[in-house]
């Protein structure tokens, strides 16, 4: 029994938040390793473009929830989220076409654009803190849990109980169809194809008869959708506040790079890296402890290695490993 309870609390506490947080971070990361792999730089103002996308979500859902129009045990905000991407990639492909596209067209190093994306980053949170402000917002409605704490210890008569909330099998599901619809696209349709020859060699891409500004814009959207889904889904499981997605920045660029800058398959499996390192590391595993431990041995103190107010301290501990002693990352992307 014990054994089993240790389980529970692990799931609870460590297996299903770094599933969730990981998948979050592998869909921003996505968008991150596109720019980077297609457009060649990176785009130091992803954080804020997943803030914008989520703010003008928000503000949707309180129309649709003001009016009475809901999902059900869902969140409204699934309804607003096709408004969301549309107003964020309006947004990216403005931005493209007042700023990125003149420094595209006289081939300015990759530092100059890094440096560019740093004074768009500022200028969208300034919009995002306009739009909605700078306090912390929640718009998650419908049904809370899939399987309540309660009802498991009843059920199985354990001491643990088992908490599933909807946002969290929510996001799973999501990021397993964005990654497959994302693979299929960019594998199975012409323009996808296109996007990788232009990727691999832009010249050769060129000589093709490759359209450059069709991949451009293109990859625009994809970004403004991604970085729009990974919003939402982190505000509707956490809560929403202009100030933290400027923060998620880091972690997100970290996947991307533990991963392989650049490469797709490589920013999923950072995010993962980067979600199961910075729970595990933060998590008070004293609970856990004391179910397996004789009582002689349990611990008195949390037994935790860093307080979560230091989590993202995590992304960059790891983020310098890997650029010193691997900086093509685990699935050998472009060398930073």
């Amino acid at each position: 029994m014990d054994l089993l309870n240790a389980f529970v609390a692990l799931a609870n506490f460590v297996l299903i938040p770094a599933i969730t947080y990981g998948s979050q971070l592998a869909i921003g990361a996505l968008g991150v390793t596109l720019v980077y792999g297609i457009l060649r730089f990176s785009n130091f103002a992803h954080g804020d473009t997943m803030a914008f996308g989520t703010a003008v979500t928000i503000m949707v859902t309180w129309g649709l929830q003001a009016a009475g129009i809901s999902l059900g045990p869902l969140p409204t905000a699934l309804l607003a989220l096709p408004v969301g991407i549309l107003a964020c990639a309006l947004l990216v492909l403005a931005t493209d076409r007042v700023v990125y596209r003149f420094y595209r067209e006289v081939r300015a190093k990759p530092v100059i654009l890094v440096i560019v994306s740093i004074g768009v980053m500022f200028v969208m949170n300034g919009i995002v803190r306009l739009l909605i402000g700078p306090d912390e917002q929640r718009f998650d409605d419908g049904e809370r849990f899939i399987v309540n704490a309660r009802a498991f210890k009843e059920w199985s008569g354990l001491d643990e109980g088992l908490a599933i909330r909807t946002t969290q099998v929510l996001t799973v599901v999501t990021a397993i169809i964005v990654v497959a619809l994302l693979f299929w696209f960019l594998n199975r349709t012409r323009t996808g194809k296109s996007m990788r020859a232009y990727s691999d060699n832009e010249d050769l891409a060129l000589l093709s008869g490759i359209n450059p500004e069709k991949v451009v814009t293109v990859t625009w959207l994809i970004v403004a959708a991604l970085a729009t889904v990974a919003g939402v889904l982190y505000g509707l499981d956490k809560s929403f506040k202009p100030f933290t997605y400027f923060q998620l920045l880091l972690p997100i660029f970290a996947a991307a790079i533990v991963g392989g800058l650049g490469s797709p398959l490589g920013a999923i499996a950072g995010g993962f890296v980067i979600a199961f390192s910075e729970v595990t590391i933060t998590y008070a595993w004293k609970k856990f402890l004391v179910y397996l431990m004789p009582e002689p041995l349990e611990p008195e103190g949390l037994v935790q290695l860093l307080s979560t107010d230091y989590k993202f301290a995590v992304s960059f501990m790891i983020l310098i490993v890997v650029l010193l002693f691997r900086p093509t990352g685990l699935f050998k992307g472009k060398s930073v």
